[in-house]
């Protein structure tokens, strides 16, 4: 197991924490190694319920690691920037985007330019009070937005803010990014562990499938008409009706109880 991604489970909630304080948990290929390592581990042990997602020190993660050495044969900057996106950024984001249970982002500080793209791509992200997201990518560093923030940005605030979150890279404070639907919502610095470990045990205790099928069917909702939709929620509901978990709810039901799903 590597130090540089922190484990700590709470009955099946599993919490990974970016453990490169120093530098602001800067992502580089080392840690982006271990966290897809702990996703891949925790995806595939059935005791672990949700994922809980978070930052050590006062930063949750402040993108790629810039001052990362290069690696491999000599290239072009941008042919760099191209083959780690292949091999190591866009990998990661699709991990935690795909990720087949609950994730929450417990966003402890500053999130920049690829850490805002690993928070958004979690289910549900919390945010300290103090915590603050900011896209460096195209006026800082003359990119455009990556790890999926061109994707996320404009779904969740709309055109006319994407576009100045991400041309202006004025920081968007965590107050500000709750009231424009870009996260979940902030809470008190000293309650968020509390709330984000919550807001884990009560997503943990829905019932598995269900919740994965749910996740997929509000992804496919951007891309499929109406239609489309309405079959995709019938062979999911096929699917769903047969499992044990639904004869659960219905028993739970008629007793007048919480459900046990398994």
């Amino acid at each position: 197991m590597s130090d540089l991604i922190l484990q700590s489970r709470d009955g099946g909630v599993l919490t990974l924490t970016l453990n490169r304080a120093e530098a602001l948990n800067a992502l580089n290929r080392d840690l982006i190694d271990a966290l897809r390592d702990a996703l891949a581990a925790a995806a595939a042990d059935q005791a672990v319920r949700t994922l809980i997602i978070t930052g050590a020190g006062r930063a949750f993660c402040s993108g790629a690691d810039l001052m990362a050495p290069r690696v491999g044969k000599l290239v072009s900057p941008g042919q760099g920037i191209s083959d780690g996106m292949t091999s190591h950024f866009n990998p990661l984001a699709r991990d935690v985007a795909y990720f087949p249970k609950p994730v929450v982002a417990a966003v402890n500080g500053v999130a920049a330019g690829g850490g805002v793209g690993l928070a958004l791509a979690a289910d549900f992200v919390l945010a300290a009070n103090s915590a603050s997201f900011v896209q460096v990518f195209t006026p800082k560093l003359a990119l455009v937005p990556d790890m999926g923030c061109s994707w996320h940005l404009p779904r969740l605030v709309g055109r006319a803010r994407a576009r100045a979150l991400a041309l202006l890279g004025d920081k968007l404070s965590a107050q500000d990014a709750a009231a424009w639907g870009l996260i979940w919502k902030c809470v008190e610095d000293a309650a968020l562990t509390g709330e984000a470990a919550a807001l884990a045990q009560r997503l943990s205790a829905l019932p598995p499938l269900a919740a994965q099928r749910t996740k997929q069917a509000l992804d496919a909702a951007f891309d499929n008409d109406f239609a489309a939709q309405l079959d995709l929620e019938r062979r999911y509901q096929h699917e769903l009706g047969d499992a044990p978990d639904f004869a659960e709810g219905v028993r739970a039901f008629a007793e007048k109880r919480a459900p046990r799903f398994g």
